[in-house]
């Protein structure tokens, strides 16, 4: 047994305080609880372990990835229980939280100044070449993750937590678009067992491309790359809504303030989302979201250093 058998079975518990009479009950997986905080854990332990078993990642080679940050920390996590070297290309527009994390773990670190401190299809691109020259390197793996189908299967064994937790009482699933794994794996698992079950994707308003309008600037870490992701399935989700960094962080407060869930900004948007579709679905039906992250990660960011 490794530290690494902790990954996932992650709690799911209900808002009490937050969800207004007359709507949905709101049901939240409680990813914070993975080693590092976070959900990419599973993505991460995924991604590794289905490259070693196919030979992509041989003996005493090395992992490479561009990231945001969680994906990152997740990946140094896994990396340092295997004893495999790790470089990371990521940005000072995320968390100073997220890239300690990444460098106490071992994680050999580039950093790519980020314009005006927000997310942008210009920066995320150039983390990614930065990371594809990196990966040229002899005995190098680039997990890619906005490319990488092995994620999948880690997210459909969160879909069933999810299924089992809910004791199959569940109308609609909201969750975040960052690499889209997330949402695919646990929306196609949820509608395997139901297909009415109603799949909301979460992007950033100001960045709303999976809406069909033009990328920008937002604050949402982890989410809205700025262009469509190739794991996006349009077809999997019936409805796409958007959520304001402002509106994502006040609600990840109040989250904190009201419900006592520590969390990132990400998990802010998925629950104002999840609001106004338990508003809209009523009494006597479910609501599924994520906690997707700790809000350890951000305590040097606007979201709580304003707060």
């Amino acid at each position: 047994m490794t530290v690494l058998d902790n990954i996932g079975r992650t709690r799911m518990i209900p808002l009490r305080r937050m969800v207004p009479e007359g709507s949905a009950r709101i049901l939240i997986k409680l990813e914070c609880e993975n080693p590092t905080g976070s959900m990419k854990d599973r993505m991460a332990l995924a991604m590794v372990e289905a490259a070693e078993a196919d030979g992509r990642l041989r003996p005493g080679g090395s992992v490479v990835e561009y990231t945001g940050g969680s994906t990152g920390v997740s990946l140094a996590f896994v990396c340092a229980v295997k004893g495999i070297p790790l470089r990371i290309v990521t940005s000072d527009a995320y968390s100073r939280e997220k890239r300690d994390h990444m460098a106490a773990l071992g994680a050999k670190l580039t950093l790519i100044p980020g314009a005006d401190g927000g997310t942008t299809k210009a920066l995320t691109l150039e983390m990614i070449e930065t990371a594809r020259r990196l990966a040229a390197a002899p005995g190098s793996y680039w997990t890619d993750q906005l490319n990488n189908h092995d994620q999948l299967s880690a997210y459909e064994r969160m879909g069933e937590e999810i299924w089992e937790q809910s004791d199959g009482r569940i109308d609609a699933f909201v969750q975040s678009v960052g690499t889209g794994g997330s949402l695919r794996g646990v929306g196609a698992r949820l509608r395997a067992y139901r297909e009415a079950v109603k799949v909301v994707a979460v992007e950033p308003a100001e960045s709303a491309v999976l809406s069909g309008k033009p990328g920008g600037s937002h604050r949402i870490e982890g989410v809205g790359a700025g262009f469509v992701v190739p794991l996006w399935k349009g077809a999997l989700a019936d409805e796409v809504q958007t959520v304001s960094s402002e509106e994502a962080m006040a609600t990840a407060r109040s989250l904190a303030r009201e419900e006592g869930i520590f969390a990132g900004t990400s998990t802010g948007g998925n629950v104002a989302v999840a609001l106004r579709v338990a508003e809209r679905l009523g009494p006597e039906r479910t609501v599924v979201t994520v906690a997707v992250d700790s809000g350890l990660k951000y305590l040097s960011t606007q979201l709580y250093s304003a707060g």
